[in-house]
């Protein structure tokens, strides 16, 4: 059975792709490149369900915001 997870990309200073999964405190990792990027973290979330277990209740993921402030 499959599940979907959401996903947060970012690129760092020093050019490493960020993934970070909102769901799972701490679930998150990083690589050069996109396609490298997407295994590791399959590879988190998976580790991550195996620690915590498949049952764990999961917050309901409702959106991201992009805010403007001024500096």
């Amino acid at each position: 059975m499959a599940k979907a997870f959401n996903v947060i990309i970012e690129r760092d200073s020093e050019g490493y792709y960020v993934a970070t999964v909102p769901e799972f405190r701490g679930c998150h990792t990083q690589a050069k490149s996109l396609n490298v990027l997407m295994k590791r973290i399959r590879e988190a979330i998976e580790l991550y369900l195996e620690v915590e277990g498949e049952g764990i209740s999961l917050p309901e993921f409702v959106g991201i915001q992009r805010i403007w402030v001024e500096l």
